[in-house]
């Protein structure tokens, strides 16, 4: 690999064209918060907030200024976000400040403020535990260290439950366990881990290890499930039989974080393994790129867009494939990351206005030409094209030193 060819792409994309967008198209002067739901050339197109994409884009421009460079307009970026969710974004926080914990988080509110979805998704709270804790780093604000630590206390409280009263299923009827929460874990502890007692950090990082390479992937099917029983078993149902090759792909990259932690070579080859089974399992023979979903016995998946192609599947398994080959040098990831770059930066990125597409059809052809909505904000493909920036110059770093 030649990190050499790289570096200057990904990091000109950051911070001249998806950062820069962002900046100039989501700040609501008016009311607060960001709007999300831009059309192509970045204007807005609906001024619902959604708590994931609020929550997300604070963490961005917090981590960007503990990460990049100081940028005072970054850091207020992060802060007016903050000041939005502190006044609307708990249960028992509408109308006022936040200032004590335990509330859940909701996760649709109006331009306003006013909550629109009741706190059904423990999302929400994970993604504000990481936005209050890199905006602790920022500033050194108390508060934002008790907002992110008393919700991540929440989250643990509810992980063996995370709907509660909202869960649809009938209760004890086919009881399943989800891998986005234990997977979202494992990298939450460590946004949070100067802010927790030790012990606890590494109980919920062996959890998070043993339920992810253990539970829910399954070396016979080469996969990670998307859903299992409660025992580790295998449902032979449309949520059981479910595949989503990207999820897995960018938990192997939480990972091989966690291997580095501890020096653990054996986890990250591990991890690198799973992510080339993952990666040739889900990509398209015929016209390339990553399926959405997929059925793990072939059958028909359930879900209508199960062959689109995402803009976060393909930057998280850009990021995967470089801290591959970063920690383990293993030369199948260079050789697929050359592949999935091709195919990511031929497809996704817009070149007239900015931004990348985020849902392609299964040929590759932009299916909507939106910047951001309801699941697509500032998060992925900052946060990607940051990952990949910063391990392609350790990549660059660590042949320096090998020559």
């Amino acid at each position: 690999m030649q990190p050499e060819k790289y570096i200057d792409q990904y990091r000109h994309a950051l911070l001249n064209d998806v950062i820069p967008f962002w900046m100039k198209n989501s700040p609501d002067h008016e009311s607060g918060g960001f709007f999300t739901c831009l059309d192509r050339e970045g204007k807005v197109f609906d001024t619902d907030k959604f708590l994931w994409l609020q929550c997300r884009q604070v963490w961005c421009f917090a981590m960007l200024y503990n990460q990049v460079e100081a940028r005072q307009e970054w850091l207020d970026m992060a802060l007016s976000g903050a000041e939005f969710l502190q006044k609307h974004g708990r249960e028992h926080g509408h109308g006022r400040d936040v200032r004590a914990g335990g509330a859940n988080w909701y996760f649709s509110l109006d331009r306003y403020g006013n909550p629109l979805m009741q706190p059904h998704s423990i999302f929400s709270d994970c993604f504000a535990t990481m936005a209050f804790g890199q905006l602790y780093k920022a500033t050194g604000n108390e508060e934002f260290k008790t907002i992110a630590t008393e919700t991540f206390y929440n989250i643990l409280k509810r992980q063996d439950n995370p709907k509660g009263i909202y869960s649809k299923a009938v209760p004890g009827a086919r009881p399943l366990e989800s891998f986005a929460l234990p997977m979202i874990l494992c990298n939450l502890v460590l946004e949070i881990e100067s802010l927790l007692e030790p012990a606890l950090v590494n109980e919920v990082i062996e959890r998070g290890i043993d339920t992810v390479m253990n539970k829910f992937y399954k070396p016979e099917l080469g996969v990670i499930l998307e859903n299992v029983s409660p025992d580790g078993s295998f449902s032979d149902s449309f949520e059981g039989r479910l595949v989503n090759p990207g999820h897995g792909l960018e938990s192997m990259w939480f990972m091989m974080d966690l291997a580095e932690r501890t020096s653990d070579g054996q986890l990250a080859q591990r991890a690198v393994d799973i992510a080339i089974q993952l990666v040739e399992y889900g990509w398209d023979p015929v016209h390339g790129g990553i399926f959405y979903f997929m059925d793990v016995k072939g059958n028909p998946p359930q879900q209508l867009e199960w062959d689109q192609k995402l803009w976060w599947v393909h930057m998280e398994t850009l990021i995967t494939l470089l801290k591959g080959y970063l920690h383990t040098g293993d030369e199948r990831c260079a050789h697929w990351f050359e592949r999935v770059h091709a195919y990511t930066w031929s497809h996704f990125p817009d070149p007239e206005y900015g931004e990348w597409f985020g849902y392609l059809n299964r040929q590759g052809e932009p299916l909507l030409t939106l910047k951001g909505g309801k699941w697509k904000g500032c998060f992925h493909v900052p946060r990607g094209l940051y990952q990949c920036w910063k391990t392609l110059e350790a990549i660059q770093s660590k042949v320096s030193l090998n020559v």
